[in-house]
Formats: C-alpha cells, sequence, structure tokens
C-alpha cells in the first residue's frame, strides 16, 4: 500500500521548509530538532510516580534512567531503549512521552536508559551503559513491581538494536533473565546495500545516507561494525533468547534486517512474532500526536507485552523473585 496521507503531507511539509538533510548536518544542529517535535506531541499521561536518578558507566562517566511507575501494583517492568542513530534522541523529550503511555497502557513499570551519544560518546558505550541500566533495573524490581513481575526489553530503531544486544548479553553474562524483547523497526546491520535501503520510495525522514551519518558517528571503523554488538544479525548463535516482537514498516531502509533478524531468530529456535506496520514509514513509534502510526504501533506493543505478561503470570507464582 502507499505511504500514509498524513506521512505523506508531513514529508511534503519538512520539504518546504528546505532544511539540510541530517546528512549535512553537525550533530549539535541535528539535535535541535528533539524540542520541536517533542513540542508537537505534546506532554505524556500523568503517572503515578517518576523517579529520575544517575548511574555510572564502565568509564564511571554518568548517565541517567528514568523509572515510570503506573497506578496499581505494576505486573512488570519494561526497559525501553529510544531511537535516534545513537546520536539523536532524549528521554526528557519524545520518549519521556512513549515511556508514559506505554506504563499506563501495559500497566508496567517503564525504565528508560538515557545512553551516552555519539559522537561524543562512541561504540560500545551505548551499548554498555545500556547493560548497567538493564542490570539495575533487575536488582531494583521489587521496588516498582510485584514480586515474580516480567521483565521486558523494547526498543526501536538504534534502541531496538541495543535491545537485540541485551537479550544476548544477558544470555552469556548469566542474567538478568529476560522474558520477552520487542524490537521496533530495529538497526541489526551494518549493510548498507540491501534491497530496502536501495529502494527509492524508502528515502523518507530516515534514508540511506542518514543512516550512513549514524553509523560513522557511532563506529567510524567501518571493519568494526560487524561486531554482534553493533550488528546482533552477525551474532554467531541466537539461540536461548527470549521471545520475540520484531515489528517493522513497510517503508524503512531497516525493514529488510528487520525481517532477517526475525527470521535467524526463528531459525534459531526462539518464538518470534514478525508484525509489519503497512503504509507507515520508519520514525513513527516516537511521532506521537503527529503520525496516526503511533497509535496504531503502541496499541499493537501493548498489547503484544499485556499478553506476555498475562502469559507469565500464570507460570510463575507471585512470591517468586525472578531478579533477585
Amino acid at each position: 500500500m502507499p505511504l500514509e496521507p498524513v506521512s505523506q503531507a508531513f514529508i511534503a511539509e519538512l520539504a518546504e521548509q528546505r532544511q539540510p538533510p541530517i546528512s549535512e548536518q553537525t550533530p549539535a544542529v541535528a539535535r535541535m530538532s528533539g524540542p520541536i517535535f517533542a513540542g508537537m506531541s505534546g506532554r505524556g499521561p500523568d503517572v503515578a510516580r517518576v523517579d529520575d536518578l544517575e548511574l555510572a558507566g564502565t568509564d564511571g562517566g554518568p548517565f541517567r534512567v528514568r523509572v515510570l511507575v503506573p497506578d496499581g501494583e505494576p505486573e512488570a517492568v519494561i526497559v525501553y531503549f529510544h531511537g535516534g542513530g545513537w546520536v539523536l534522541g532524549d528521554i526528557d523529550l519524545q520518549y519521556d512521552h512513549v515511556g508514559r503511555d506505554l506504563a499506563n497502557r501495559t500497566h508496567s513499570t517503564v525504565v528508560l536508559v538515557n545512553y551516552r551519544k555519539a559522537p561524543e560518546h562512541r561504540f560500545p558505550t551505548a551499548v554498555d551503559d545500556s547493560f548497567i541500566g538493564l542490570c539495575w533495573a533487575a536488582d531494583h524490581a521489587l521496588q516498582f513491581a510485584r514480586p515474580g513481575a516480567s521483565l521486558v526489553v523494547a526498543g526501536d530503531s538504534a534502541g531496538g538494536n541495543i535491545a537485540a544486544v541485551m537479550c544476548r548479553w544477558a544470555r552469556d553474562r548469566g542474567g538478568p533473565h529476560i522474558d520477552a524483547q520487542v524490537l521496533i523497526y530495529p538497526v541489526t546491520d551494518c549493510d548498507v546495500n540491501t534491497p530496502s535501503y536501495l529502494a527509492p520510495e524508502n528515502q523518507l525522514m530516515l534514508n540511506r545516507d542518514t543512516m550512513i551519518w549514524f553509523w560513522d558517528h557511532y563506529l567510524p571503523d567501518r571493519d568494526a561494525r560487524t561486531d554482534p554488538d553493533a550488528s546482533p544479525l552477525r551474532a554467531e548463535s541466537l539461540t536461548d533468547l527470549p521471545p520475540a516482537l520484531v515489528y517493522v514498516c513497510e517503508f524503512d531502509p531497516l525493514h529488510d534486517e528487520g525481517v532477517a533478524y526475525a527470521r535467524a531468530l526463528e531459525e534459531a529456535g526462539v518464538p518470534v512474532t514478525l508484525a509489519e506496520a503497512e503504509g507507515q514509514m520508519h520514525i513513527y513509534f516516537q511521532m506521537v500526536n503527529i503520525l496516526p502510526g503511533y497509535e496504531t504501533g503502541m496499541q499493537l506493543v501493548a498489547e503484544h507485552i499485556t499478553a506476555v505478561v498475562a502469559d507469565h503470570a500464570h507460570t510463575v507464582p507471585a512470591e517468586v523473585d525472578d531478579h533477585a
């Protein structure tokens, strides 16, 4: 199907503004668009509690996490890694709205990890920070969720890349135990010559040149990009990873690698749900109150997580603490 009409109009409006593409901007200038889109999205819904904390990375440098707790006793802890090509994005802007919405819809505590960004902090800082944030959330789960609550990792785009890496690290490092992974149009490989990368109809908000710009800031050494901690599709083994929702979108340079990762997980024996957002372009999942695909996408993700959590609750006694 064609790109949905609101997205078409949005792209046309951006074109009329004649702003240089991200691939021709500095990271500092590109980051200036964040507050603009956040203002268009508006403030997120209220939650029962918001805690902002500072953690230390492996190098001692600080990064933040935000804990969004809904009313009642949360059934799960969702650790969410935001998108932005490892260069853009922030838990104070649109992703605060996304996190609040996800917390209320799933009746789960959402932990947003504000991993440090490239080029100031290049690979592997983002994944190192994220694993520290994940372990912190698992270790403190009893403070903001019921005993035995499910632990879910989720993320979109570069955040989906990080979430995928977290699952393999948790498997190989002895925990924490992750009950499910939700990967929304994830970056899974460094190959920028797939059919979906080269398709003219996919050169929209995210295009091939912009992804090359992101990779150049995140991991300038092109040979090193095949490291599975940067390109999880290239991992030697994907066995024994958590059940996955892989949610791709139709008009996206990353479409093919998302599908390839879902198939690789399935071939490794991992239960996988592969869904496609028809008529949608990359970035829709963060465009709250801007693109209609956000509502459809958030509802699909929330329903999937709710079902996973309900199934987990039937198999794990409430008094058991999985994350102790």
